[in-house]
Formats: structure tokens, sequence, C-alpha cells
């Protein structure tokens, strides 16, 4: 096959209230290479660190996300219009504690799985 039309992304379930639509990737296509995922994160939610095996991008669409990055870690709040790439092999923690939800897509490579994102316990 040379191509594919996605006619909608696949909702995967997560405690917090967290939306996650995969568009493309292991749940949705079959992909294994690359995984990009549209989420909406309420106001407070958070969770674990990772040291994930993926390189992942976070494009965030509107509202702020807090990101910790590395063993000591450096804080950083990213606004709507930008974006951060984070290799593999770095601790990160994700959160949105502020008071407005935040909308980021995330794009994975290889494509995200809960065994590859090696969340903290």
């Amino acid at each position: 096959m040379t191509h594919r039309v996605i006619t909608a992304p696949v909702r995967i379930p997560v405690p917090g209230g967290k939306l996650i639509e995969e568009i493309v990737g292991r749940v949705a296509t079959g992909h294994t290479s690359l995984s990009v995922a549209h989420m909406v994160a309420p106001p407070g939610w958070g969770e674990p660190a990772q040291t994930p095996e993926f390189l992942e991008v976070t494009v965030m669409v509107r509202g702020t996300m807090r990101i910790e990055i590395g063993a000591e870690p450096e804080l950083v709040e990213l606004a709507a219009g930008q974006s951060i790439v984070i290799e593999p092999g770095v601790r990160v923690r994700y959160s949105n504690p502020f008071d407005a939800e935040n909308e980021y897509y995330a794009v994975c490579l290889p494509a995200f799985s809960p065994e590859a994102a090696k969340r903290d316990e």
C-alpha cells in the first residue's frame, strides 16, 4: 500500500482526565517507527517522570506545559506556538500545574509504547 487516509484518531483511555488521540502509531495504524498524538491536559494534570527510549517532539497549540528535564531538573514552560525536542535517554516529566487546560501534539521516533517510555514507579 502506498498511502492510507486516516479518517479519525484512536482515543486511548488514561487516568487523570487527559485526552490522548493517537493519529499514527502502534495502536491507531500499527506503525512502530513513528507516532503522532493529539493531547489535551486538564488543569492540575501531571504524569510520573520517564526516561524514554524514543525522541519526542512536543508542539504546543494552546496553553502552557511545564517540563522538567534531566536528573537535576531544568524547568521549561512551553507556551502555545512553541515546540521542544527531547532526545532519547533524557529524564523528563510533563505537567500542567496551570489554571487552564493545554493542547499539544506529541511526535515520537520510534513510536511511543508504555514499555519504551520507562516511567518511574
